[in-house]
């Protein structure tokens, strides 16, 4: 027995309401592309307007980054993260009513419900990597900050087939109060289950021992009722100003392209350039998926064996997001093949790279300043899910005037390129910003 376990595994609990609640983040913005199909003929949406929907979620999940992010430093993960998934699950639900709509009216109140859930989704990456930092020590956080953002994945494999059923047997509103609600049942058992390390009533003195000792952040620092003048000013000269962050922003940036292809045109792809049935879409969409939630937590552990086995932290952490992003290639196969089960091989290696590539949490949970992790998450994902408004927007424009995937998935192979380029040459040493190597 490892003195990890013997240690316990409270941690690894709070882990597993983490993945989760992503994986409930993950399926609530996937209903409308699942719905897209069917909803975009009801409602009378041309593939630029249904561009500009999917945008909605990002316009507001940027911008909401930051307050996110000093709300979690200011209020504590638990208790903000709890409000976050309420109010998401309540404006998810509130999709279905578009149907009782018509026209502009419906594509505006589906955008601005869209706009919503988006708002209310900013703090729960950040909130991820704030947990993380706080429960677990370096040789184990590249490991779980990979199990978190694999749900993703996960989230299309358990969800993407229920959602085709539900949409074939009652209609796809359906799917948009049967997220929300399941939504509104794990913020409940949140409460149950996320504490912050030193207040949680089954963590023992030894598991306790060894997450500080490895280096988890146990005593984030307290806010004080006042924020010293210039404060807020040294954060952001640091978070703004610092040229490995700005290579994980753009690292960040080029990987969420990739995944705002997958759950927002890919199944539109699927239905409309393959010809697939919405259950067959769904059913078709959880292969790569799988391979893309196999790929994250793989990632995540050889990351950590190499530190284990004595490579430096910026080895351990660079070669897997490299390695990943260059199998992500893959996809460019597609466009040379009719086969659907050609397609689905080179989307599932292409998912199976992006998912070992996205260990940028993880290097986040590394770096944060002690004293604003939940606001260098905020301006981490921020940056990043810039690309969860202009990849939508993009896709759509060329699909309007091409009528064709085939640019798209260029475009989604070169920003994997892109993302290996910016951790290679950007992205400079890793360590904790603010302390000695």
């Amino acid at each position: 027995m490892t003195e990890a376990t013997r240690a316990g595994r409270v941690r690894w609990t709070v882990l597993a309401m983490l993945f989760a609640v992503t994986v409930i983040n993950y399926a609530d913005r996937a209903t409308l592309s699942l719905a897209a199909p069917f909803l975009s003929k009801d409602l009378g949406i041309d593939k630029l307007q249904l561009g500009i929907v999917f945008s909605a979620f990002g316009w507001s999940y940027v911008v909401a980054q930051i307050p996110g992010g000093w709300l979690l430093d200011r209020y504590g993960a638990r208790r903000v993260y709890f409000a976050a998934i309420a109010l998401w699950s309540l404006f998810t639900a509130m999709q279905g009513g578009v149907v009782w709509l018509s026209g502009a009216t419906a594509i505006s109140a589906l955008f601005a419900f869209r706009f919503l859930v988006g708002f209310a989704e900013a703090p729960s990456f950040p909130g991820n990597a704030r947990l993380v930092a706080a429960w677990f020590p370096a040789k184990e956080r590249g490991t779980a900050s990979a199990i978190f953002n694999a749900a993703q994945y996960f989230a299309t494999v358990l969800f993407a087939p229920i959602m085709g059923l539900i949409i074939a047997g009652f209609g796809w509103p359906w799917v948009f109060v049967f997220m929300g609600a399941l939504g509104m049942i794990a913020s409940a058992v949140w409460l149950k289950v996320i504490f912050e390390p030193r207040r949680h009533p089954r963590l023992g003195q030894a598991e306790l021992a060894l997450i500080a000792e490895g280096g988890a952040l146990v005593d984030p620092v307290e806010p004080t009722a006042k924020v010293p003048d210039g404060d807020m000013r040294r954060k952001l000269g640091i978070l703004l100003g610092t040229r490995t962050l700005w290579g994980l922003y753009l690292g960040q940036f080029f990987i969420n392209t990739l995944t705002y292809f997958f759950i927002t045109w890919f199944p539109v792809y699927l239905v409309e350039e393959r010809g697939l049935s919405v259950v067959k879409a769904g059913l078709f969409a959880t292969v790569p998926a799988l391979c893309g939630f196999a790929g994250g937590v793989l990632g995540g552990i050889f990351s950590d064996w190499l530190l284990r086995r004595g490579a430096t932290l910026t080895i351990a952490r660079k070669v897997p997001v490299v390695a990943g992003m260059l199998l992500a290639l893959a996809i460019l196969g597609c466009n040379y093949v009719d086969s659907n089960l050609m397609i689905l091989l080179f989307m599932s290696l292409a998912f199976f790279g992006k998912g070992i590539g996205a260990l940028g949490w993880a290097v986040m949970s590394d770096v944060a300043p002690r004293d604003c992790a939940g606001l260098s998450g905020g301006i981490f994902n921020m940056f990043g899910n810039i690309s969860s408004i202009v990849t939508p927007i993009v896709i759509g424009l060329i699909l309007k005037q091409t009528g064709s995937f085939d640019l798209v998935l260029s475009l989604v192979a070169a920003s994997a390129l892109a993302a290996a380029l910016s951790y290679l040459f950007v992205v400079g040493k890793i360590g904790r910003l603010g302390e000695p190597a």
